[in-house]
């Protein structure tokens, strides 16, 4: 939270598709995690608790997509 009270909002990236009768989906950086949910917004709640789950350590030995420079 900020000063005013407000809640910081981040954005993430995330790939999904339908998937039969549920929606299939992974946060773009970490795509060896994925989770599924009965509707999009259910899927959104489940990478939104995955994203949690990473950034606080809860998975050991997470693996994450990132750019490399190169001359």
């Amino acid at each position: 939270m900020d000063g005013v009270g407000r809640i910081d909002m981040q954005t993430v990236k995330i790939v999904y598709w339908q998937a039969e009768d549920f929606w299939i989906g992974y946060l773009q950086d970490y795509p060896d995690y994925m989770t599924q949910g009965d509707t999009l917004e259910d899927l959104k709640d489940h990478l939104k608790d995955l994203y949690e789950d990473i950034t606080e350590g809860e998975i050991p030995g997470i693996r994450k997509v990132d750019d490399l420079v190169v001359p």
